[in-house]
């Protein structure tokens, strides 16, 4: 009888084993999303930057994907943000998400309620979802992440705010806490980092959605030892840049805030490794637009591009090459990879990885994970932009760029650096080009109408 007791027990227990097994497999992967600010595609030490330490980044290219082609869907704050979380072109939701919203023209609209978030849709599968830095999707209720599908909401909602007093150009108070407003002391990557961690230790039996948008590298221009610069009640529009005592060279201050950067990624790092959480959760990293290389003729030396023409604002590589990692340990392979991507396939990569069926969602994007899935290539596509009167369009190693009526065609596989005008060339290029990117225009513009309808 003993025996049997005894083998009944080791049965139950094998079961008990597989069941909990199999639940652990079933369950969807955790998912980080960090987005940095105005960082350039030459910023980190791992796309080339000699004057910074990055360590924690380093690990992230070293022990993942390293994307070299990576886009951001906008040139500015707004429209990248719009793009990446709904996986849709922003110009879908209007033109005004083709530039960044403004604190005085702007504090009564926001991001569509119509629109499907990833937050929403991760949302729906059972994650806990969290943002944690700056939203730049709406000012105030009921604009902010919390009626987009996040369930807690940490930071500001402007378009930049100082680092240390945390109040915004039009001298508002902007630090939230969902919504309304929750001052507190801290350095902004500090404090974000904080949340981060304390989000993910109150959620590690639980898939969940951890999205930080920090203001780094966003003036103004601050490093954790730099003084504070605003305070509220005074408006900074004319003064928004901070304290630069050699505004010829702006880059010991950004250097700094890219260190604070890295040091807030390596916290988050340790925090899923802490916990065991590392090989269920898929982390990336990336930029919302290219950095600034000057502003007007007084800031200069600001950030790097890299070998890319423009900066911050342009529709040359500058403005939306970025840097871009993807490390999930056991699943994806480290490696490097020069196939185009954009902010609009995260969307779908996200809910791939979730489980969720393509009817649940619209996107114009594509799932990425095939990248790392055998290391697939991804099928052949147009990517485009525009900002009011300047538009884009690539296709393969082709991009053309059209301001008013002037058409640029470069060949990025032998000139990266957008030298060289082949248009005059290629002709047959240039209006197919162009025709597919009137043919895209004619489609979001549509869908903005309807919208509005």
């Amino acid at each position: 009888m003993r025996s049997l007791l005894m083998f009944l027990l080791i049965a139950v227990c094998c079961v008990l084993t597989c069941l909990v097994s199999q639940a652990a497999e079933q369950q969807p992967p955790n998912i980080v999303l960090i987005l940095a600010d105005d960082l350039g595609y030459g910023d980190l030490a791992c796309y080339g930057n000699k004057h910074v330490q990055t360590p924690h980044i380093d690990r992230l290219a070293a022990g993942g994907l390293k994307f070299t082609d990576f886009h951001s869907a906008g040139a500015m704050c707004t429209p990248t943000r719009a793009a990446m979380l709904t996986g849709q072109y922003q110009q879908r939701f209007g033109t005004e998400f083709e530039g960044a919203l403004s604190g005085k023209a702007d504090r009564d609209i926001g991001l569509p309620h119509q629109a499907l978030t990833m937050a929403e849709l991760l949302k729906q599968r059972g994650y806990a979802t969290a943002c944690f830095g700056k939203w730049h999707l709406g000012y105030q209720p009921p604009w902010l992440p919390t009626s987009q599908g996040f369930d807690v909401f940490r930071g500001l909602a402007s378009g930049d705010g100082d680092h240390h007093t945390h109040v915004d150009r039009s001298g508002n108070e902007d630090w939230w806490h969902n919504n309304a407003i929750q001052m507190e002391k801290g350095y902004t990557a500090d404090l974000l980092s904080r949340y981060s961690v304390e989000f993910i230790e109150a959620n590690r039996e639980r898939p969940f959605f951890l999205y930080v948008p920090h203001l780094a590298i966003h003036f103004p221009w601050q490093g954790p030892n730099d003084p504070p610069h605003r305070q509220a009640g005074q408006s900074y529009h004319a003064d928004k840049w901070g304290i630069i005592p050699e505004p010829g060279n702006v880059s010991p201050h950004t250097w700094a805030m890219i260190e604070s950067l890295d040091q807030s990624v390596g916290q988050i790092m340790a925090a899923l490794q802490r916990l065991q959480l590392e090989k269920n959760t898929l982390v990336i990293f990336s930029s919302d637009n290219g950095g600034y290389l000057n502003y007007g003729k007084q800031f200069q030396h600001i950030s790097s591009n890299g070998p890319l023409r423009g900066q911050k604002g342009t529709l040359y590589e500058g403005g939306h090459r970025v840097p871009c990692l993807m490390s999930w340990p056991g699943t994806i392979r480290a490696g490097v990879t020069d196939q185009t991507a954009h902010s609009i396939d995260l969307l779908p990569t996200f809910a791939s990885i979730a489980g969720i069926p393509e009817a649940d969602y619209q996107t114009d994007g594509v799932d990425l994970a095939p990248l790392w899935q055998g290391e697939q290539k991804l099928a052949d596509r147009s990517l485009f932009w525009r900002m009011g009167n300047r538009s884009a369009v690539r296709s393969g190693k082709w991009k053309l760029c059209v301001t008013n009526q002037r058409r640029e065609l470069f060949n990025l596989e032998t000139d990266l650096g957008e030298q060289q005008n082949q248009a005059a060339a290629h002709p047959e290029i240039v209006n197919k080009m162009n025709q597919a990117l009137k043919g895209w225009e004619a489609d979001v513009d549509s869908s903005a109408q309807k919208l509005k309808n």
